[in-house]
């Protein structure tokens, strides 16, 4: 089981790495400088992400009376912003698809400094388990290393030798699905026990509730045209499973408990906000057609 966890927290840093890396190498200073000169759009982003999503995890934690490990995981999951589907779903709903990618790989750097302070003080201000408490100094340092530097490298291809980023950037991003799909089918089969007690439990609930909530707290604290509303909802919706899984190897030791919770508040969120993305394109689409 030991070889089982270190071969998984080694496959997690690749992920984490490789998605950040991608990142930098698919965005461009001006998209960035877009969104950084969009005062208004940018601050309530941010506070849609840093501050309202926190606080959803917790109420929603609190309200489905979730026991420790689930609690944990939905803080983590809300605590962690500009996971990388989230600029996929804008995509797939058709909308503002480059603000999207911008403002996820954003969420994602600010959210390498943000995470470990902001679970931190949820979980210590709910009282989580008698009080846990995270070692935050060691998440920021683990967290923005993992993150912040390849995205830096990658941003510094993009601009100084573009055509090799635009060559490097689709491996990047398969070793990014790769590695996040055998990740998750570790948490998957290496918990089974804990998820498998979590069919049909408030936990799964919880998850989803939290998508459709981010989604539409994004969706409304937006500026812009439609489109890009309900662009930043899908990025606010989908948060960052890599400071999570950090989080838990860091100050869980990889528990089993709070690997499943962990597991299935992802892919209950996923559930949520993968179809509203659907259908928005789907409507989008049949306007365009029409």
């Amino acid at each position: 089981m030991d070889t089982l966890h270190l071969l998984l927290n080694a496959i997690t840093v690749i992920f984490i790495a490789a998605t950040m890396f991608a990142a930098g190498l698919g965005t461009t200073l001006s998209a960035l400088r877009a969104i950084l000169t969009a005062p208004l759009l940018l601050v309530l982003t941010l506070a849609a992400n840093l501050v309202v999503v926190p606080l959803l995890g917790w109420g929603i934690a609190a309200l489905f009376g979730l026991p420790t490990a689930a609690f944990v995981a939905t803080v983590l999951i809300a605590s962690s912003p500009g996971g990388p589907l989230g600029a996929k779903l804008g995509m797939v709903q058709k909308g503002d698809v480059v603000a999207g990618a911008a403002t996820q790989v954003l969420l994602a750097a600010l959210g390498s400094l943000t995470f470990g302070p902001t679970a931190n003080a949820v979980l210590a201000a709910a009282k989580v388990g008698g009080g846990i408490s995270l070692d935050v100094a060691a998440l920021v340092r683990t967290v923005a290393v993992l993150q912040l530097v390849p995205f830096a490298v990658g941003l510094i291809m993009r601009h100084y030798a573009s055509a090799v980023a635009r060559s490097w950037h689709p491996p990047a991003i398969t070793v990014s699905n790769v590695t996040f799909l055998i990740v998750l089918a570790g948490m998957l089969l290496g918990n089974w026990h804990d998820i498998a007690a979590l069919a049909g439990s408030r936990t799964l609930l919880a998850g989803f509730v939290l998508a459709v909530t981010a989604f539409a707290a994004g969706t409304v604290l937006a500026t812009g045209t439609p489109q890009r509303r309900t662009t930043m909802g899908g990025v606010t919706a989908v948060r960052n499973a890599g400071p999570a899984l950090a989080a838990v190897g860091i100050a869980f030791n990889n528990t089993p408990a709070v690997l499943g919770a962990l597991a299935a508040v992802l892919l209950s969120g996923l559930a949520a906000s993968v179809p509203i993305a659907a259908i928005l394109g789907r409507r989008r689409a049949g306007d365009i057609n029409g």
